[in-house]
């Protein structure tokens, strides 16, 4: 990425009996696009007597994107979806007015050994549709754009580039890409991207501007037109962005939206056990004491 604004490396961030590096928000950008908060999960591994749990919990006034390395996660929500993601597919779920989800280890692998690796992401909506009605998207492998080029495997996981579109059903002018290389070559790919523009390394290494950079680590873009940059051998790169919202969004735990006053609601809408509930579930997350001043 020849125009290197910001780099953002990985901090690890608690989300309850999981350990995740958190990407986004930073305290310097706080969005990308329309990309608010992205986590990244593992990879870790999980005994037969340790499973991935979060329990009942809500959103309001964005979309949330799951997508898997290894593992499987069975998602649930106040809609009534129950819905086992595995690797190379997506969950997108649209909160809107808001939702409540949980998201566990499936049943049937409860008690075995087994591995979680993916990234969970949250994409703001735009200002007019924050309070739209709330609705769940599963997308299989297979439906996912992917191609080879100049000897490079790609993905187009989410939104519009490269004259092509993923199933997923984006609110907002976006792309989210996935880059896999085997040998060390060159990528130019600025004229395809739009918008804000920033790129993940999960493994392998990129080189710019006679700079090597390595895993977990973020790059701002400054123009994404000038997105070019070396790929190193066996390397797996994300890169998301799109156009931003003319609006500032403000995050306060799993809300987001363009009016304080809206979160303030939220979260009184959440201690008063307002929002809808997830079929089946009785346990919930509590907003946490640092976020009810």
């Amino acid at each position: 990425m020849s125009n290197v604004q910001l780099i953002i490396e990985e901090r690890a961030a608690d989300i309850g009996n999981f350990m995740v590096g958190r990407l986004l928000p930073f305290r310097e950008k706080r969005t990308v696009g329309p990309f608010a908060f992205i986590d990244h999960m593992g990879p870790t591994y999980l005994s037969e007597l340790e499973n991935f749990d979060v329990p009942p919990h809500p959103h309001i006034g964005l979309s949330t994107l799951t997508y898997l390395f290894a593992g499987s996660i069975m998602h649930k929500d106040s809609l009534g979806t129950e819905m086992v993601i595995r690797p190379g597919a997506v969950n997108w779920m649209t909160a809107g007015k808001g939702i409540v989800h949980s998201e566990r280890t499936p049943h049937d692998i409860r008690e075995l050994e087994k591995m979680l690796h993916g990234l969970q992401i949250w994409v703001a909506l735009p200002k007019e549709l924050e309070e739209m009605e709330p609705n769940f998207t599963h997308v299989e492998e297979q439906d996912i754009p992917h191609w080879e080029q100049d000897g490079l495997s790609f993905k187009l996981i989410a939104g519009e580039a490269f004259g092509r579109k993923s199933p997923v059903p984006v609110y907002s002018p976006l792309y989210f890409i996935e880059i896999k290389s085997t040998t060390a070559q060159k990528v130019k790919i600025g004229d395809d991207l739009f918008g804000e523009s920033a790129l993940y390394i999960l493994e392998g290494n990129i080189k710019s501007e006679n700079t090597i950079f390595e895993p977990k680590q973020i790059l701002i873009a400054k123009d994404s037109k000038l997105c070019e940059f070396e790929v190193g051998e066996n390397t797996t790169v994300y890169i998301f962005g799109g156009e931003p919202f003319p609006e500032e969004r403000f995050i306060y735990w799993n809300f987001v939206s363009s009016s304080k006053k809206r979160i303030e609601k939220a979260k009184i809408d959440w201690e008063n056990q307002s929002f809808p509930k997830v079929p089946g579930e009785t346990e919930f997350v509590p907003l946490p004491e640092s976020r009810k001043a």
